[in-house]
């Protein structure tokens, strides 16, 4: 609350940000992707155990798991993104509303933590 009490904007303030076009935020998603090292892990370790040499060709098996997955993928966080941003926009015309979601959200996770610390020494006696 330093910053805040100073006068600075907060790091989750609702702020306005530059306008890119939507080719260039494809290229960046792609590139952050593409560069993202736990995919190509992804990938190596899981679709190889779904892989069945008698059902024909190996290659394209994995091939057809990848592009399965990869569609998959393309809709859900296509889904998050349009929902994201139909967040945003009620939340830039409601500043009241992000006090609320902070509240909510700050709630929710000390009852995760919450669980979290009442589970794990119950596992662990196990």
């Amino acid at each position: 609350m330093a910053g805040a009490a100073a006068g600075w904007p907060g790091p989750f303030e609702v702020h306005p940000t530059a306008r890119h076009g939507a080719g260039r935020l494809f290229r960046m998603g792609l590139v952050t992707n593409l560069l993202n090292p736990k995919a190509a892990i992804m990938y190596l370790a899981l679709i190889p155990q779904f892989v069945d040499p008698s059902r024909g060709h190996t290659v394209a098996q994995g091939f057809v798991l990848g592009a399965v997955q990869i569609a998959v993928s393309v809709t859900v966080n296509a889904g998050i993104v349009v929902a994201a941003g139909g967040i945003a926009g009620v939340l830039t015309r409601r500043p009241s509303w992000v006090v609320w979601q902070r509240r909510v959200t700050g709630t929710l996770l000390g009852a995760v933590a919450v669980v979290l610390a009442r589970e794990v020494p119950a596992r662990a006696r196990v």
